[in-house]
């Protein structure tokens, strides 16, 4: 084809709108006076001297009055008009010549107009609103669109996330780069016979980096992302998180292959069942019912997979979980020392360290950190170091950043008495004293009287490395740390303060989680007794199984507060053994506030040195 020929385009089809109507009502309102007055004759201006002169000699046969006008007709059929003056006589006149007389009230156009405009204007607003808000980016689907999937489109490579972007999620991307492939080449796969898992189901702690593996598969696959939560299924109406699965996987299928994405699928996909003894049928089990018949309706050759993702998989319906549905589960944990490293070089890419940083010593003193903690802990150093108006981020950047994510921030403005900074100071020496001459626990790396969060001291343990298991012996000494703040307190004061009451809690649950889940107490034996059912990645703990008797409860009881209080005994044992040394390290607190591990190992030297020549009569050994 010629590039000077031109293309013919279609003529537009004209499309009816509502606004044409009402602009027509309008014009025609507006303009009926114009043209009225083309078609008659304008009446003639009298002063009001002329018009009481003609109605005083009979030339007047009707007048009709307004509040600042007089409009009237003469005999001869002409017509005339004037201004209304506050004539008190005029009345009389009037009917004195038996002229007729008609009173009227203006009326404006806008009187009347007016509301009808603000009704359609209104009118208009919200259906605007409407479409626009629940019929999705175009506002299509009208003002019943509501019904419509509140999906977000990405394409795959607008994403801009890929597995390079993830540092310590190894085995889970391991098991989602599969399902890149088989979108890629799905033939690869289907040659023998076999197919891919219609769903895959993200299982992990909050800030793992569930919704980013998933954003990264799409960016490796290259194909279009559906993502929503399962929050946005549901609505006030009845039957509408039911439409909106229905036209999600519509909307996926044209597209496919594709990638849909549900981030905390627990809001639609709770077990179902019965709830007090009635039987339950509640806008999320439709829900919940047409997302199974949809991922049953859909064949893996298609090559649309859903993705989803969850914190509290025990809270799962069954069926949601059975071959066929969610067929592979991928479980992202914690990350390892090495994944910890993987995410601080990604995080710190762009962030100008000092020379005196160790990323391996940062991995190592972090454990139990999810990524987003530790993205968290390097935003703050920058931003401390920021604030500082330095050059680099230095190493005590990111002991303050780990310090404030750990504890909070701190809070010197918080005043305390003297004798109340020096409780503090017994309590943490305390807690100091006890994990520096303990075996099986943590490193003290600092202990500090400053009040942070809502803590008015703290005591930081550095772990030197990640740790899977715990012996009961190891988990006596954390016991005796956890209470040798209120040992000290009690040997220093004869009577114990509030500001145990943290660590009570911590202490009665580890206590209590040896006894329930552990199998740790002699009496009760190696027995599991706390619930079956448990949150695990939400932390819960402590409740046991609802077929435990009064009895045994009981017994559960006993145990716990024999474990807390043999570890009291133990905390009270090491402050009394070493009481000068608690001494120095307590008045070092009140004197600096903050000791580090360092000055503590100094104090524990010089105080065995002292209990060495004691013991040996001044010699030296």
């Amino acid at each position: 084809m010629s590039t000077n020929q031109t293309e013919r385009t279609p003529p537009r089809r004209f499309k009816f709108s509502y606004w044409h109507v009402a602009i027509a009502v309008l014009a025609i309102v507006m303009l009926r006076p114009i043209v009225t007055s083309l078609f008659t004759a304008a009446p003639a201006d009298y002063s009001y001297s002329e018009f009481k002169s003609a109605v005083g000699r009979g030339a007047v046969q009707s007048v009709e009055i307004t509040p600042d006008r007089i409009d009237g007709a003469l005999n001869d059929g002409s017509s005339f008009r004037t201004v209304r003056v506050d004539d008190p006589g005029l009345m009389d006149l009037l009917e004195a010549q038996r002229v007729n007389i008609r009173g009227r009230v203006p009326s404006s156009w806008v009187g009347w107009i007016l509301p009808i405009g603000l009704m359609l204007g209104f009118w208009f607003w919200m259906f605007r609103r409407m479409r626009g808000g629940a019929g999705g980016a175009g506002g299509a689907g009208g003002i019943f669109s509501f019904s419509k999937s509140k999906a977000r489109l990405t394409e795959g490579q607008q994403s801009g996330v890929t597995f390079d972007d993830i540092g310590g999620a190894g085995e889970a991307v391991t098991d989602l780069r599969e399902i890149t492939d088989f979108l890629a080449s799905p033939e690869q796969f289907q040659r023998l016979g076999g197919k891919m898992p219609k769903g895959v189901l993200l299982v992990g702690p909050p800030g793992t980096g569930k919704t980013l593996l998933a954003k990264a598969t799409a960016g490796e696959a290259g194909v279009p992302f559906f993502s929503l939560s399962g929050a946005e299924f549901v609505e006030m109406f009845v039957g509408v998180g039911a439409s909106r699965v229905r036209d999600l996987f519509v909307q996926a299928k044209k597209k496919a292959p594709a990638i849909i994405f549900i981030d905390e699928i627990d809001a639609i996909g709770g077990r179902r069942g019965a709830s007090m003894g009635y039987a339950t049928n509640d806008e999320r089990e439709q829900t919940l019912n047409q997302l199974l018949a949809e991922m049953d309706g859909f064949q893996p050759t298609t090559g649309l997979i859903l993705i989803a993702a969850t914190n509290r998989p025990e809270v799962l319906d069954p069926a949601l979980l059975r071959p066929g549905r969610f067929d592979r589960r991928v479980i992202v944990g914690l990350p390892d020392l090495s994944g910890r490293l993987e995410i601080l070089k990604i995080h710190t890419d762009d962030i100008t360290l000092a020379p005196d940083v160790s990323l391996e010593n940062l991995a190592r003193i972090t454990p139990g950190f999810s990524g987003a903690d530790v993205a968290n802990v390097i935003n703050e150093a920058a931003l401390l170091a920021s604030r500082e108006d330095k050059d680099a981020v230095a190493a005590a950047d990111f002991d303050s950043a780990i310090e404030r994510v750990i504890a909070g921030s701190e809070r010197r403005t918080r005043a305390m008495n003297e004798h109340e900074k020096k409780v503090v100071a017994v309590h943490e020496a305390g807690h100091a004293l006890a994990a520096a001459l303990l075996p099986n626990v943590d490193q003290v790396h600092k202990v500090s009287i400053i009040p942070r969060g809502n803590a008015l001291g703290y005591t930081w343990q550095r772990p030197v490395e990640d740790r899977y298991l715990m012996g009961q012996g190891e988990l006596q000494d954390r016991l005796a740390v956890l209470l040798g703040g209120r040992a000290a307190e009690k040997l220093v004061f004869s009577e114990v303060s509030t500001g145990a009451s943290d660590d009570l809690a911590r202490a009665t649950d580890l206590a209590r989680r040896m006894v329930t889940e552990y199998g740790m107490s002699d009496d009760l034996g190696p027995v599991r007794l706390a619930a079956d059912m448990q949150a695990q990645y939400l932390g819960a703990s402590g409740h046991l199984h609802p077929s435990i008797s009064a009895t045994t409860a009981a017994r559960v009881d006993n145990e716990t507060a024999r474990i807390v209080k043999d570890a009291l005994e133990v905390a009270l044992g090491i402050i009394t053994s070493y009481r000068p040394a608690h001494e120095a390290l307590t008045r070092r607190l009140c004197e600096k506030e903050t000791v580090s591990g360092a000055e503590i190992d100094a104090i524990l030297k010089r105080a065995r040195k002292a209990h060495t020549v004691a013991v040996n009569g001044g010699a030296t050994v």
